[in-house]
């Protein structure tokens, strides 16, 4: 098994996950083709925008939850 895999266990649910990834490739318009296609039929320069936008979109998720939990505590 690969590092990754264990690395981001436990960090967001694999729910969240796949609902960050089905709004970025709404907003890419490709969610039509991925419902129609699969992903293992999606190229690999669409499959690289949907996930570049998750990661961003997760890190920055992940960055305001955490720091609503710190001013949630330092209060």
């Amino acid at each position: 098994m690969s590092r990754r895999n264990n690395r981001n266990s436990g960090i967001l649910p694999q729910s969240v996950l796949e609902q960050f990834k089905w709004e970025v490739a709404d907003e890419l318009g490709l969610s039509s083709k991925i419902k129609s296609q699969g992903w293992e039929n999606m190229t690999s320069r669409e499959c690289g925008h949907v996930g570049g936008r998750i990661g961003g979109s997760m890190v920055k998720t992940m960055i305001r939850r955490a720091k609503e939990s710190l001013n949630n505590t330092s209060l």
